[in-house]
């Protein structure tokens, strides 16, 4: 549909004040939005487009993770990694937002069917989503995976109206430019609906692309599955809940996988790298498919962290029969059992069996 030039001229004059205002709004709302971690401007000029590399390191470990650590049936292991390059107005998670049905089904199962055309809508309908990356999946707790993305310095978001006026005036006050951000999740196997990742992060920081960027993951609980350990049958949240952290001592429950109390904090469960490629697109050479399937355990695996564990009993039994001869003081006992090894210099395990004096109830 066309506009004639007196129309455009209006829009404009219009469309500079209210673009004006709008700009000076959105960089007030944009100056404390939580979806920028590393403190970056709202606004980018670095050009032209960046190619990045996006490198995720497993660092689930037995020893940094000590308790109820997934040995088989399946052991510890990294869904494959999904992701996003995406505007402001777009969100693929959020913590203490509900997640979407396209992310619990991944969350909770690792089926990326319905994410992958949640992520593919929001691109059609609110030109928000620029591009989606994938990596393979890691097989093992500790291991590494990787892959390419591109991130545009600007974006565009005009809408496209059916009125002959708003057509001409949304042209001219497009959404002020802003920076690609990028998100996304990987699933932590086995688990109830717990997930690693990263929510809108902006690589640019006014005029220049950040070169590398390294940031450590903790675990979050997707808020769909009420399971406490790794291997928790599956028990829907009713009503569902929001994207939490999970921490050392939240979940405040002992059958808590992660519970660790006398953490102050958990270490790293993975850790993720972006490194700006200098190479151009046509001269860069993927890693071949054998690199991509093995599992790639971690050189420093040595240097993780050891997470003290405590041992764990279980309440004492009832107390047995006194036994004895009759007319002197007897015995009974109880007993209990180890629920959790300790590990890592814990604490060790107290006496599993305890004696008392009793008068004999049927004396020999």
């Amino acid at each position: 549909m066309n506009c004639d030039l007196g129309e455009v001229m209006e829009n404009l004059g219009a469309a500079a004040a209210l673009g004006s205002a709008l700009w000076a709004l959105l960089l007030t709302m944009l100056g404390t939005a939580t979806s920028q971690p590393l403190g970056g401007e709202s606004v980018c000029t670095a050009r032209p487009l960046a190619r990045y590399s996006i490198t995720f390191t497993g660092k689930w470990s037995q020893t940094a993770f000590p308790k109820q650590y997934p040995l088989f049936r399946p052991p510890a292991q990294w869904s494959s990694l999904l992701g996003a390059a995406h505007s402001s107005d777009y969100s693929m998670w959020r913590k203490n937002e509900y997640v979407s049905n396209g992310l619990r089904d991944f969350a909770e199962r690792g089926e990326a069917w319905a994410l992958m055309k949640e992520v593919e809508a929001a691109g059609e309908k609110l030109q928000s989503v620029h591009a989606v990356f994938s990596a393979p999946a890691v097989p093992s707790g500790t291991g590494q995976t990787s892959a390419e993305l591109e991130v545009h310095p600007r974006h565009s978001l005009v809408s496209h109206g059916q009125q002959k006026g708003r057509v001409c005036l949304e042209a001219a006050v497009a959404d002020p430019p802003g920076p690609t951000q990028v998100s996304f999740v990987v699933r932590i196997v086995p688990s109830p609906d717990w997930f690693v990742g990263i929510d809108s992060l902006n690589l640019c920081e006014g005029g220049r692309w950040k070169e590398q960027v390294a940031l450590d993951l903790y675990p979050y609980d997707a808020g769909t599955d009420s399971g406490f350990t790794f291997s928790s049958p599956n028990f829907a949240t009713i009503p569902q809940d929001t994207v939490t952290e999970i921490t050392s001592s939240s979940p405040s429950h002992p059958a808590n996988s992660f519970y660790y109390p006398r953490l102050k904090s958990l270490p790293p469960i993975a850790k993720v790298t972006l490194e700006r490629l200098r190479q151009s697109p046509r001269a860069f050479a993927p890693p071949s498919l054998d690199l991509l399937n093995r599992g790639n355990e971690i050189v420093d695996s040595l240097s993780a962290p050891e997470t003290p564990l405590d041992c764990e009993v279980s309440l004492w039994s009832s107390w047995g029969l006194c036994g004895g001869p009759c007319g002197k003081l007897g015995a009974k006992s109880r007993t209990r059992y180890v629920r959790v090894q300790p590990a890592n210099n814990g604490t060790p395990c107290p006496e599993l069996e305890e004696e008392a004096e009793c008068s004999p109830d049927n004396c020999v």
